[in-house]
């Protein structure tokens, strides 16, 4: 009988003290969320597929029970998205579109389960581009807040190796590239993973960006054509890849707006996210091998890559690679590699490279005129120099082989950097080592003579003609590439006439006595 009182007892309290508390009074939200994520990038979708499904966490961190009056997309039932707010799916014709008087307790979150499912074909203005964009309304007027919806439309021309499945192991097996490395008239195998393009492949158009898997491969006697305001992406350890006798031709053309690069080629990644804009080494390289030829790269932006170009072999070949009013920006070893190779180049810019902008090794010949070789690599060590020239190579069993550095020729250049020096002139006695310096600015300050040899003294006119030395050409804003340079700069007014092309890199004509590097000189604003 003690007990039945008892529980009668407890029991009358807990009614009592539950009929005092106020938390089921919710008041209106005040503006006050915070959230997981102020954007929710969701990655790419196939066209009629469902993407996975992403979340955000909404916080109330104050000390009051609040009522969010309507929770939305912006494009409301016209959205491509759908959501699911703590397992309840929404009102309207379409669920997963509008919330009305949703409630969350005071310090306590809740979920929002986001997903897509896009038709391209219904989305007539992003014919050429990835993103599907919306946001998250909460609440509106004084108090309205939002989060942003990022999605990456597949409609690309996707190109990837063929995948196999073995019937004795199971494992996948990816198609891998097959071609003579060594001129021998023999085809070798090899471990690279992807696939030659077929004839139908072989001219990149402006229409739909490509998507890369593996490498996209040129074969003998073909010529892959990419034309003006093309724009091809690089998934991990992706790139091109051309072969003996192959060409790569680039057509780019100059941009009316510079933030559009409407005329550029741009070779990128795949990760399309603000936060992967500027990563280094997305993907490998442009690679053409020994026996490629008649290689052009015209009015072309190369980011965010492992080798931005590697060009190999046929260094008395003049037409091996011409690269002209091109920026490579973000490698995160070479912006240009050239091993024992032919390169000319004019109105070229590269900045940002773990190792070197530009690297003429195991010899070669090399022309640039109006180029602009800068690094400033924002890691606390970086091993090598913006520009590195050597005339040999060491193998793995550290046996030296030499090959002639039959000419380096650099004409109304800048080479500088956020390092010193930013030069180096590797030169093995044992073979030719031709270089010029004409009408260029080098950052290169030896206080304690480390640097020794014929090939650095800058007081011999006929290699280092009207050079000047550790001078800041004083660019915009070098951390994110803008490497123009302001009127009065160092390099303003320093060069000669020289070369092929009669503009700058941005099409501004170069006055009679023109400046260094590939921008002719501005004037900063405040």
């Amino acid at each position: 009988m003690k007990r039945y009182l008892y529980f009668i007892f407890c029991l009358g309290l807990l009614i009592f003290w539950s009929s005092c508390r106020k938390d089921f009074e919710f008041s209106p939200s005040t503006g006050s969320l915070e959230f997981s994520k102020d954007t929710v990038y969701l990655d790419t979708v196939f066209t009629n597929i469902g993407s996975s499904t992403y979340n955000l966490k909404v916080y109330n961190r104050s000390n009051t029970d609040i009522v969010i009056p309507t929770l939305r997309l912006s494009q409301g039932q016209n959205s491509m998205y759908r959501l699911n707010v703590d397992g309840i799916s929404g009102s309207g014709p379409q669920q997963g579109k509008e919330f009305e008087n949703i409630e969350i307790l005071a310090k306590d979150s809740m979920f929002i389960f986001i997903e897509t499912t896009i038709d391209i074909q219904t989305l007539a203005a992003l014919q050429t581009q990835f993103l599907y964009t919306d946001a998250i309304e909460f609440d509106a007027g004084e108090n309205f807040q939002k989060v942003e919806l990022v999605t990456l439309v597949k409609d690309a021309v996707f190109i990837f190796p063929q995948r196999f499945i073995d019937g004795t192991t199971g494992e996948t097996i990816i198609e891998t590239l097959t071609f003579d490395i060594d001129d021998d008239g023999i085809d070798d195998e090899t471990t690279i993973q992807g696939r030659f393009l077929t004839d139908a492949e072989l001219t990149f158009t402006n229409e739909k960006p490509y998507v890369i898997y593996g490498y996209a491969a040129v074969n003998d006697t073909k010529t892959l054509t990419i034309d003006a305001g093309a724009r091809v992406h690089f998934h991990a350890n992706s790139g091109l890849l051309v072969t003996s006798g192959g060409s790569l031709n680039v057509n780019g053309l100059p941009s009316i707006d510079p933030d559009l690069l409407e005329g550029e080629v741009i070779f990128e990644g795949d990760r399309l996210e603000p936060n992967f804009a500027h990563v280094p080494g997305q993907w490998q390289t442009i690679w053409l091998f020994n026996g490629s030829t008649n290689n052009t790269i015209n009015h072309a932006t190369i980011k965010n890559g492992t080798v931005g170009i590697l060009s190999d072999g046929n260094q008395n070949d003049a037409s091996k690679l011409v690269v002209t009013n091109s920026q490579i920006y973000n490698s995160s070893n070479f912006g240009i590699l050239g091993r024992g190779t032919s390169i000319n180049g004019e109105n070229i810019v590269i900045n940002n490279s773990g190792q070197s902008s530009f690297a003429g090794t195991y010899g070669g010949s090399y022309n640039f005129v109006h180029s602009t070789f800068a690094n400033y690599w924002n890691n606390s060590f970086r091993q090598f120099p913006s520009v590195l020239l050597n005339n040999f190579l060491i193998d793995a069993d550290n046996t030296t082989f030499t090959n002639p550095l039959d000419e380096a020729n650099f004409t109304n250049c800048i080479i500088y950097g956020n390092d010193n020096p930013e030069l180096l002139l590797d030169k093995d006695s044992n073979d030719t080592f031709n270089f010029k310096f004409t009408n260029c600015l080098i950052k290169f300050d030896d206080p304690n003579s480390n640097f020794t040899g014929d090939q650095y003294d800058f007081g011999n006119i006929a290699l280092y003609e009207n050079s000047i030395f550790n001078l800041d050409p004083e660019f915009l804003d070098p951390q994110n590439n803008k490497l123009q340079i302001h009127n009065g700069s160092s390099a303003d007014n320093a060069g000669i006439i020289f070369g092929n092309l009669t503009s700058d890199i941005l099409n501004t004509p170069r006055g009679s006595t023109p400046d260094l590097g590939a921008y002719e000189s501005i004037v900063f604003e405040d």
